[in-house]
């Protein structure tokens, strides 16, 4: 692929990246997996699912907010350039933090304590409370974003990023729930570094592939 072409993202391409760098966020332990297999250990296979939900309905309402504001000047190819190369090192650093963590990484789908907040509610707060959610949407998100905005579909370019965004999240937190709720030897340690794997060494190739929309942009 031709730097000329970086900026011009299909849709397919568009939603296939959204969801892989989405999956390489949520299959890291953290605070919403957590209350996942807390609330599916108690209600089942919908957890995920209203998890999710209460996530996605975050996540759109920042997106919302971030095009409404900075819609004109994320098409601009300087800002653009720039955002993509700050998401380039962050994704870099998430990548390689992922395979180093691979040794000791231990997937817990024992149920904590149980929690008075609804699933739904959970996925807003949780997410709000985790800071690395505002680093990913202020580095790796916004870079997103202004792909999307740079890919020549307009509004349809940011649903499609944001569909498979939220998609990766509702196949994780589902493929958890159901696991939880149904059986839980399909998800070994084994299995969880393998997929932890993948997911980094994409997120190192996304970070190349930024890298590139980023000289690109600023090389215009």
């Amino acid at each position: 692929m031709d730097a000329s072409s970086v900026g011009q993202m299909g849709p397919v391409a568009l939603v296939a990246t959204a969801f892989v760098i989405g999956l390489s966020g949520a299959v890291m332990p953290g605070p919403v997996l957590a209350v996942t297999i807390t609330h599916a250990a108690r209600q089942g296979f919908k957890a995920g699912p209203l998890i999710t939900l209460g996530h996605a309905l975050l996540e759109g309402a920042l997106l919302l907010a971030l095009v409404a504001g900075l819609g004109s000047v994320l098409t601009k190819p300087a800002v653009s350039g720039a955002i993509a190369g700050v998401g380039a090192v962050i994704l870099l650093w998430m990548g390689a933090g992922m395979l180093r963590s691979l040794p000791g990484l231990h997937l817990d789908l024992n149920a904590g304590a149980a929690t008075a907040a609804g699933p739904v509610r959970d996925g807003v707060l949780l997410s709000l409370a985790n800071p690395y959610w505002s680093l990913w949407w202020a580095t790796v998100g916004l870079s997103l974003t202004a792909m999307a905005m740079a890919s020549g579909l307009g509004w349809w370019g940011l649903l499609l990023f944001y569909l498979g965004h939220v998609g990766s999240d509702l196949v994780w937190y589902s493929l958890v729930s159901a696991v939880v709720s149904k059986g839980r030897r399909f998800i070994t340690d084994r299995v969880h570094r393998v997929v932890v794997g993948v997911c980094a060494v994409f997120l190192l190739g996304f970070a190349v592939y930024f890298g590139i929309f980023a000289w690109d942009k600023l090389a215009a």
